[in-house]
């Protein structure tokens, strides 16, 4: 019965289910309480909001930590609920959980308010720390996951990629040190100094606040900008190609279990559940599932008439 009840509040912290109408409301509490966090540390950075509504803040800073304290307890010990139900099995899915990306998050959600506890604490630094609370919606959206895994995927391509960046950025302030260091050798001292201009030329960015006098400094430069616009392009289309990748594998998958469904012609309850539970983990809009059933039941009509 305990291991029902961890496995429950499991449920009901976790992204929500179709149709599991507890599940979404603790979504939409907790996600709405995260923003409301990021718009009341933004505000109270403002000495003429904050000086007055010291008060407010203070008093919804405790009512959030309290709730972002007992989640994350709970957290800890429904995630047991992930074990076969052994002992050692419950400790080592909650030392998971804790050791875990989600894990650091809620915890770091917590620790801005009980740091001065133990600390003399910087108020900037807390107001900082505050913010990472918006990783928290991570446990509501799969923005992130879907990032790391289209990463993931292109990971060699990615890989190929970064290092072709370095090498220009090693190459670019190396060549401009030798070029600049003798007519500007305050703003071009050293090679690590000079990577912060071969850094945010690259990028292409440019701050100006660091730019090459010389003749050859500025032919370096030149050379240095547009190879900055190759290797971000690269790096831009192998993320946005492992995106486009993603979404179509997504939409293969989803377009399979409805041809699967249709071979007797007809889709019953359990299979529109089973698509309708795909389209809305997929996050694929309700005219698209029809076009694609409206389609292949077009091609299966198509391919009986030539029988």
């Amino acid at each position: 019965m305990g291991i029902l009840s961890q496995q429950r509040i499991l449920e009901i912290l976790e992204k929500a289910k179709p149709g599991d109408k507890t599940s979404q409301y603790s979504d939409l509490f907790l996600s709405t309480l995260i923003i409301l966090n990021l718009l009341a540390v933004s505000l109270e950075s403002v000495e003429s909001i904050g000086n007055v509504f010291r008060y407010e803040f203070y008093v919804f800073e405790l009512f959030s930590v309290s709730i972002f304290i007992c989640e994350y307890l709970l957290r800890i010990w429904a995630t047991g609920a992930n074990g076969d139900g052994s002992l050692s099995s419950s400790f080592k899915a909650r030392l998971k959980y804790i050791l875990g990306f989600t894990g650091i998050i809620d915890l770091l959600a917590i620790l801005p308010s009980l740091l001065p506890l133990l600390f003399s604490v910087d108020l900037r630094w807390l107001r900082v720390l505050r913010l990472l609370r918006l990783l928290k919606i991570s446990h509501y959206s799969s923005a992130l996951e879907d990032l790391f895994s289209a990463i993931n995927h292109e990971r060699s391509s990615f890989a190929a990629a970064s290092y072709l960046f370095v090498l220009a950025l090693f190459f670019a302030s190396s060549l401009m040190y030798v070029a600049e260091n003798s007519v500007q050798p305050e703003k071009f001292s050293s090679i690590p100094e000079t990577m912060w201009w071969s850094l945010i030329t690259l990028t292409t960015v440019g701050y100006g606040d660091v730019s090459p006098i010389s003749p050859l400094g500025k032919i370096i430069g030149a050379f240095t900008a547009i190879m900055g616009v190759f290797s971000v392009a690269l790096l831009t289309g192998i993320v946005a190609n492992a995106f486009a990748h993603q979404v179509a594998q997504r939409k293969a998958i989803l377009e399979a279990e409805i041809s699967s469904a249709l071979e007797d012609g007809e889709i019953d309850v359990e299979e529109k559940a089973k698509i309708e539970k795909l389209r809305k983990r997929y996050d694929i809009s309700e005219d698209h599932v029809k076009a694609i059933i409206d389609v292949l039941k077009d091609k299966a009509t198509h391919e009986k008439d030539s029988k």
